[in-house]
């Protein structure tokens, strides 16, 4: 399934709603289910916490009538970050291009990592399809781009076995880890990763099932129409599993917690000369099956 999160346009101020979406429509799956009679938890987060009983239950809703009230064109909602995370772990450095890019550009180690590098985003820099890409002039000159793998966590993984890890996940989606890259030049890593704005996340989370090799997933970065990255997720360092594994081993992934499987090369500050966001800019980053999750640049001084 797609999920998504998103609001109607025609309802002021209405609350969040589950969907999921079906080509050019939205079906409210609240809604669906309280014409059929049951329940569903109200919001991504809950499902994922509710596991494969919340998510049989609306795949089996889906298989039936679905009333003509309980669906939206795509083009009548807002769509919203699928979920708010409780933690998004950052993988850096996961593709072997971007590795001698950043040593080139970035003052990194020349060597491949042995072992998957990792950094944190808090819960507050998430934002959503369409929302604005804070660009503060006071904090950075150097924002950054990167297209991402998202990996939802779907049961709890603790000390977790490579070959057992992809039990765990619940799906995929999109995030763009923006990156204020003079600020981590003078050690400010948590303002140069963790901004309000800086992890775009979208536009839908699709279920595990629908991505059977996510090792092998197109994904690409655009801003203002240019290509600036370009690539597939089977150039991936260290791969989904590994990750997994690798974290578990000292932090306990919970239900609803995103991995950022790390950017392929392409990124701005590895352009010659490099080429940083300003406001007025449309990032677009697109995966494979997935789709595009596009965000706006915007003064925030």
């Amino acid at each position: 399934m797609r999920l998504v999160t998103y609001t109607p346009n025609d309802t002021s101020e209405a609350p969040a709603r589950l969907g999921a979406q079906l080509g050019d429509r939205v079906v409210d799956l609240a809604a669906l289910a309280r014409a059929a009679g049951t329940d569903l938890p109200g919001d991504l987060l809950s499902v994922v916490q509710a596991g494969a009983p919340a998510l049989d239950a609306a795949r089996a809703l889906l298989q039936g009538e679905i009333p003509a009230g309980a669906v939206h064109d795509l083009a009548d909602v807002t769509l919203l970050a699928p979920l708010r995370p409780g933690k998004i772990i950052g993988v850096g450095l996961n593709y072997v291009e971007h590795v001698a890019e950043s040593h080139r550009t970035l003052d990194t180690d020349r060597e491949l990592p042995d072992r998957p590098v990792l950094f944190s985003k808090p819960a507050t820099a998430v934002t959503g399809p369409g929302q604005p890409i804070l660009h503060n002039a006071h904090l950075t000159k150097q924002l950054d781009w990167e297209c991402e793998l998202a990996v939802v966590i779907g049961t709890t993984a603790s000390r977790v076995a490579e070959e057992d890890a992809m039990d765990h996940v619940f799906g995929y989606s999109i995030v763009n880890d923006i990156s204020a890259r003079d600020q981590r030049r003078s050690g400010q890593w948590f303002f140069s990763k963790g901004q309000d704005s800086y992890a775009p996340f979208g536009p839908a989370v699709v279920t595990a099932d629908e991505i059977p090799d996510p090792q092998n997933l197109d994904l690409s970065l655009r801003v203002n129409g240019d290509t600036k990255q370009d690539s597939n997720t089977r150039h991936m360092l260290f791969r989904i599993q590994r990750l997994i594994a690798d974290i578990s081993s000292g932090v306990t992934l919970e239900p609803g917690d995103v991995i950022a499987t790390g950017s392929p090369s392409g990124v701005g500050a590895g352009h010659v000369p490099p080429q940083f966001l300003q406001p007025g800019d449309l990032v677009e980053a697109t995966i494979e099956r997935i789709g595009t999750l596009a965000n706006p640049v915007v003064d925030a001084r």
